[in-house]
């Protein structure tokens, strides 16, 4: 038997409070629980969607996944965490919010299956804010078995601001979602 959800993600960070203000911030989550060592916090009625450790000193790793100032270093491990909002306009109003708080993504992109923007939290992690660009699982799945995903499978970049302007003009959303 498969498990019924994802029901949770935990950093070990030595940088507690700007992380958890970070995701609380990004995912309009709240803290449930805290105390010196611990942070727990929900966006929605999940007991702890994400949840902070400090244990004590870690080795710091570069936020901007640089080292030295050269070219980026990649590194073992996890390379993102995804959340997908249920509409384009609150993917946006999100984008368009956390852009007034100083937040921006690095890399938006146009997946084919997902229109996504990628974000680094204040260790450096990855974290994907993204929607489903098709109706069902099974028409994302079937583009992924296309010939234009197998010619990009990383998808078309795009501007979030101009993508904000185009949905709020009134362009439809199947046409903000067609990957060129």
């Amino acid at each position: 038997m498969p498990p019924t959800k994802l029901a949770h993600l935990v950093y070990q960070t030595n940088r507690m409070a700007q992380m958890r203000d970070w995701y609380c911030a990004v995912l309009g989550a709240h803290v449930i629980y805290e105390n010196k060592h611990l942070s727990f916090a929900t966006y929605d009625d999940e007991h702890h969607r994400v949840a902070f450790l400090d244990f004590g000193p870690l080795a710091p790793r570069d936020p901007a996944g640089t080292e030295l100032g050269v070219k980026p270093v990649e590194q073992p491990g996890l390379h993102h965490v995804a959340f997908t909002f249920g509409s384009m306009g609150e993917f946006l109003d999100n984008y368009v919010r956390l852009r007034d708080r100083g937040i921006r993504p690095f890399f938006c992109v146009n997946h084919g299956p997902t229109t996504s923007m990628y974000y680094r939290d204040p260790d450096g992690n990855r974290v994907e804010l993204q929607i489903d660009n098709f109706a069902t699982a099974k028409e994302g799945q079937d583009w992924m078995l296309s010939p234009a995903f197998d010619r990009n499978p990383i998808g078309v970049e795009y501007d979030p601001d101009d993508l904000v302007k185009r949905f709020r003009a009134g362009v439809p959303v199947a046409e903000l979602v067609v990957r060129d």
